[in-house]
């Protein structure tokens, strides 16, 4: 069947109207910002690492039981009205040890990312822009970093410096840098052969304003994604040096600790003891990854759907 000729008609357009941008630009937060909000279960990472700081900041007006004070005359009691999340065997507030204890994990999660950050850019920015015997040496200096267990290093801090936060935050810095700073060197190593950065370099830029105008912004998405897996890392990390004891001490109350208390006694059936550690560890660690894997499709536009 064919169709007649009089029913195409032109449609008739100025030409500055068929110039005309239809929809507005955006920039490139405002697109990560979009796609964000559009996935569900980033979003509701964000939502729980949120709910997190909030217990972890105003958790001491929420309860009236404090995180060290004994009671041993009400020690190892079930969930109750009174006790939301139980007591342990000395009679302390299992509730407001979490609470204590999120402030704990929190710090030392964020802290080692945020120095990690700063570190891993500017190394692995200054040994992927030179390159050459520049970028030997350092990622030379990086592999014999690497090959030593942090463990090992928590161990001689100990002997150092005493056990404590500090303690936990350096150990975990001296080698947590290492996947950062590789990470940014290999997209620097990519960028820096590209157009703009030619171009910037032809017009007399320094390396220093082309490394901080060209090369880490271009690489900010993938800094904001690994900082986001670092984070739960660093978190577990903490839970796992004062589970074995090399942690956080008494009377100071971390989730790792609180775990390591509770284990001797779960076969007397103090369940909750052990429970209520353990599920805030693996929902903060669930929280971060979540939204770790929400950025990277957001970034990667080989991720991305």
């Amino acid at each position: 069947m064919s169709v007649p000729d009089h029913l195409f008609v032109p449609m008739s357009q100025s030409p500055g109207r068929a110039e005309q941008i239809v929809r507005p630009r955006l920039s490139l937060w405002k697109q990560a910002q979009i796609r964000l909000f559009s996935n569900k279960l980033a979003m509701a990472g964000l939502i729980i690492i949120m709910l997190l700081a909030i217990l972890a900041i105003f958790g001491p007006l929420m309860t009236t039981h404090s995180y060290s004070k004994q009671d041993l005359l009400h020690g190892n009691q079930p969930p109750s009205l009174k006790h939301w999340f139980g007591t342990d065997d000395l009679g302390r507030d299992v509730f407001a040890r979490i609470l204590f204890g999120s402030r704990i994990s929190l710090t030392v999660g964020i802290a080692a990312a945020l120095i990690d950050f700063f570190i891993g850019i500017v190394y692995g920015g200054i040994a992927g822009y030179f390159g050459g015997r520049i970028d030997n040496v350092m990622m030379r200096f990086v592999d014999i970093l690497y090959g030593i267990p942090y463990l090992l290093v928590v161990i001689m801090l100990m002997v150092v410096m005493g056990p404590g936060l500090l303690t936990i935050i350096i150990a975990l810095i001296s080698t947590g840098w290492i996947g950062m700073a590789r990470i940014v060197r290999g997209q620097v190593l990519q960028l820096k052969s590209s157009e703009y950065v030619m171009a910037a370099r032809t017009l007399g830029a320094g390396s220093w304003y082309i490394i901080r105008k060209h090369m880490l912004p271009n690489t900010v998405g993938v800094i904001i994604v690994q900082i986001t897996f670092s984070v739960p890392s660093a978190i577990f990390a903490e839970a796992f040096l004062s589970f074995l004891g090399l942690g956080i001490q008494p009377p100071l109350a971390s989730w790792g600790t609180m775990a390591n208390d509770a284990l001797p006694t779960i076969l007397s059936g103090n369940w909750w003891r052990l429970f209520f550690p353990a599920f805030f560890i693996s929902l903060t660690m669930l929280a971060f990854n979540l939204l770790g894997d929400g950025l990277l499709n957001i970034f990667n536009p080989k991720q991305r759907r």
